[in-house]
């Protein structure tokens, strides 16, 4: 015990901060939209068994297949809801982002405070997608991915039998598991570039490279072995075709860089640019094409934003440590430290463990909840739905109708997060969301008795003016309007 406290030098006391600053920063109220009806998908699996299922969630696709490719991320999420609710949640994704950051730092150089720096600024523009999805496992499985090509660059004979069996388990956990083979492309395609046209580095050398696409077409070959079988291959591709994806959900629009919270990939994207021209060592082709692609992935879709970060800042780090070495601006390293200053570190651990646990405490508070939930979820307005009789059918906005699966099972929905389901229907749910001309001819089509939509949205301004609509409930956040029945309906009741 005591030769271990010696070696808590300042530089291992820093790693430990680091990691409970990461922790902390994941952790958040955990209120995703489509946290809620993966849940439920994950209650379904228990129930049934079956991945792919006939939808019994809407009435507007009612009785359509759905083939469900996150299961076991969801049986997972599911068991940390049972397990701890909300706190569960939490943990699940401060745990899997943690763990993501961890291969990040271990794939980068330099020292500990230069990697800290870059790392919690790739943090901070890799969390504004941190949630309890399934998305958080391609977040973890891409970070290991680079860390395993980083050490294969560094070590070609490093072990590639992992390989497969975690492309296979990605596969199992979320159809982003393309995005593995995507990063696999592009490091094959440096290394070759290096060898055939003399850029950068030699490149791996040509065993470890055949090796590489061995291993690689191996993992392909196991994919089938998953519950959607053959169709694991086209379902990450059925789900780019979505007609209007772009269009109408805002996690796959271009970032928005007015908004303050995506000023760390503007950093990150400068600092990428800078570290490259500031350093002298050659320039390694395979990171650059890896940084390069997702820096063009994340200005086309702001989901792929945390990508961006964990390709980045490896090479912005191994790029400055060249650069502060090159001018001797390196701080020794120890190996023990001094009795008064590992009692100074234990302190510092502590006191930043305990501000972490304050942090996680307060967003999984009772009161933090209950904030939250009624600025973001029709709760309110969702008891009235409960008392009320409408004839007909439920239009609900898009963003809850998750929340409606999980919560209230006995309305069917119009629509939720799953667009691998809907498809085209998401243009026809913006026919009336928007509040555009087509609302009534869309609302007659599915028979809609009752609309649950937000406060300021453009069709609750259409439905104010409609006559044979009425308001049943209205709050800041959400809006209850109920068709009133016509003369006809009225005498036949």
């Amino acid at each position: 015990m005591a030769t271990a406290l010696r070696r808590l030098t300042t530089e291992r006391a820093a790693i430990v901060i680091l990691h409970l600053l990461l922790f902390a920063l994941a952790s958040r109220v955990a209120v995703d939209p489509d946290m809620w009806w993966h849940l439920r998908l994950g209650q379904q699996i228990v129930a049934s068994g079956d991945f792919i299922y006939a939808d019994s969630f809407s009435h507007t696709q009612a009785g359509k297949l759905h083939k469900n490719h996150s299961g076991l991320a969801q049986l997972l999420m599911l068991a940390c809801w049972r397990a701890g609710g909300h706190l569960g949640m939490t943990l699940f994704t401060s745990a899997l982002a943690v763990a993501g950051m961890r291969f990040v730092y271990r794939a980068g150089s330099g020292s500990i405070y230069l990697q800290g720096f870059v790392l919690v600024l790739g943090a901070v523009c890799a969390a504004a997608f941190w949630s309890p999805r399934p998305q958080m496992f391609t977040f973890l499985c891409a970070a290991i991915l680079l860390y395993a090509l980083r050490r294969l660059q560094q070590r070609g004979d490093a072990p590639q039998w992992p390989l497969p069996l975690l492309m296979w388990i990605w596969s199992n956990l979320h159809g982003g598991y393309i995005v593995g083979y995507l990063l696999i492309a592009g490091f094959v395609l440096g290394e070759l570039l290096k060898r055939s046209a003399g850029l950068g580095d030699r490149g791996l050398a040509p065993p470890a490279l055949r090796r590489l696409c061995g291993f690689t077409l191996l993992s392909l070959l196991l994919l089938p072995v998953n519950p959607l079988g053959l169709s694991i291959y086209t379902a990450p591709l059925e789900t780019l075709a979505i007609p209007g994806l772009r269009s109408y959900i805002q996690e796959w629009k271009p970032p928005d860089f007015s908004q303050p919270i995506n000023g760390s990939f503007i950093v990150l994207a400068a600092l990428l640019l800078f570290s490259v021209l500031a350093s002298r060592r050659r320039f390694d082709l395979s990171a650059g094409l890896l940084a390069g692609g997702t820096l063009i992935m994340a200005l086309y879709s702001g989901r792929h934003l945390s990508l961006f970060a964990i390709t980045a800042v490896p090479v912005i780090t191994t790029n400055l440590h060249e650069v502060l070495s090159s001018r001797g601006w390196t701080l020794p390293r120890r190996s023990e430290e001094t009795p008064g200053r590992i009692a100074l570190n234990l302190a510092l651990i502590a006191l930043v463990a305990l501000g972490t646990l304050g942090q996680l405490r307060h967003v999984t508070s009772a009161s933090s909840l209950e904030q939250v939930l009624d600025l973001n979820y029709p709760r309110r307005a969702l008891e009235f739905l409960s008392a009320e009789s409408s004839a007909g059918q439920l239009f609900n906005s898009y963003n809850w109708g998750g929340y409606l699966i999980f919560h209230a099972p006995g309305f069917p929905v119009f629509i939720d997060g799953r667009t691998d389901l809907y498809r085209d229907f998401l243009g026809e749910y913006a026919g009336a969301a928007f509040g555009g001309p087509r609302w009534r001819e869309v609302f007659a089509n599915h028979d809609i008795g009752a609309a649950l939509i937000e406060s300021d949205s453009p069709l609750a301004a259409q439905l104010e003016a409609a006559e044979d609509w009425r308001l049943a409930y209205g709050d800041a956040v959400a809006r209850l309007y109920l068709r009133q029945p016509s003369a006809s309906e009225s005498i036949g009741s």
